[in-house]
């Protein structure tokens, strides 16, 4: 782009920050606007790097295995709430391991013994977990020393971005009236962040399609519980029965956790379609709208690899 050029990126989500930190560190003019920020469906993110229910299957692969080199990377950096961390994926039927596992470090088949009862298969790997308040905090900040800047404020069409040679559109659900996209859809995710009463592993059944998820993150002092994912549902209130059946999934196999003070609930909307949408037009006013959103549970895995995508398209 030539010198001057401005670009807004619209969505302060993990995707329009991780966007707005690639293009500015690129040297691009970049103005950041959203109405919440840093956006509240990925602040509760559990977050365990892993694609998760999310097409293309190809693109996705590329998108994810890119991200995973950069949050290793930022694992050796303590403020970026990135960690490398051991921990068991568990199921109640004897299947095969998902594909994106078995290439990661320490992969291995669980023993019996080190299975929780009613379980019936597992494997133990190493993973990227995220703290995604730290994290988001540290995208801000790299944001600012790249010299982005950022604007709180509800848009009520791209047009109302001001004047722009390019517009990303990060807004993640708001696409869906924003632009207008039919084939946007809300599933509900809620989490209960609990005191941490000494683990240092993760767990995360695979639920497949169900509701109703199970999976325990730990972040230092503090657990993320999880969770569930109501197709088409997109309220943000807390669901005091879920959070209950949140609690009672996660201490069946962890005990410890039946005693935990409860720190917080978490709720977010996933974004979610047939397939990502990472994709450029020009609009008829002659500016470019380039679309980074539909993510689906799968936003913070895919982050990095689509804003990087975003750089090598012709019209940026």
């Amino acid at each position: 782009m030539a010198a001057g050029e401005r670009v807004v990126v619209v969505g302060a989500g993990v995707a329009g920050l991780t966007t707005a930190v690639v293009l500015a560190e690129a040297g691009v003019s970049v103005h950041v606007i959203a109405e919440e920020v840093p956006g509240v469906t990925s602040l509760a993110a559990g977050a365990m790097w892993g694609p998760y229910l999310v097409e293309p299957k190809d693109k996705v692969d590329q998108w994810g295995q890119r991200s995973l080199e950069i949050f290793r990377e930022l694992a050796e950096d303590p403020s970026s709430g990135v960690r490398l961390t051991s921990g068991i994926e568990a199921s109640r039927t004897a299947e095969t391991p998902p594909d994106w596992a078995t290439t990661l470090p320490g992969f291995r088949p669980c023993e019996r013994a080190e299975l929780p009862v009613g379980f019936s298969a597992g494997y133990r790997f190493t993973v990227p977990l995220i703290d995604m308040p730290t994290y988001l905090g540290y995208l801000l900040r790299r944001l600012d020393a790249a010299g982005g800047t950022v604007e709180r404020r509800r848009l009520a069409s791209l047009a109302d971005t001001g004047p722009a040679t390019v517009i990303v559109n990060c807004t993640g659900l708001g696409a869906k009236d924003l632009l207008p996209d039919p084939d946007l859809r809300p599933i509900r995710g809620q989490h209960v962040v609990v005191s941490n009463p000494g683990l240092t592993e993760f767990f995360s059944e695979d639920t497949g399609l169900s509701p109703d998820l199970l999976c325990f993150y730990p972040h230092g002092d503090t657990v993320v519980l999880g969770g569930t994912a109501i197709d088409g549902e997109g309220g943000l209130a807390p669901d005091d029965k879920a959070a209950v059946g949140i609690l009672a999934r996660c201490a069946e196999v962890e005990p410890r956790l039946a005693s935990a003070s409860v720190l917080a609930h978490r709720i977010g909307a996933r974004p979610t379609r047939a397939t990502v949408r990472v994709e450029a037009d020009r609009r008829e006013d002659g500016a470019v709208v380039v679309h980074n959103y539909g993510h689906g549970g799968a936003g913070v895995t895919l982050s990095w690899g689509c804003a990087e995508e975003l750089t090598v398209l012709d019209l940026l």
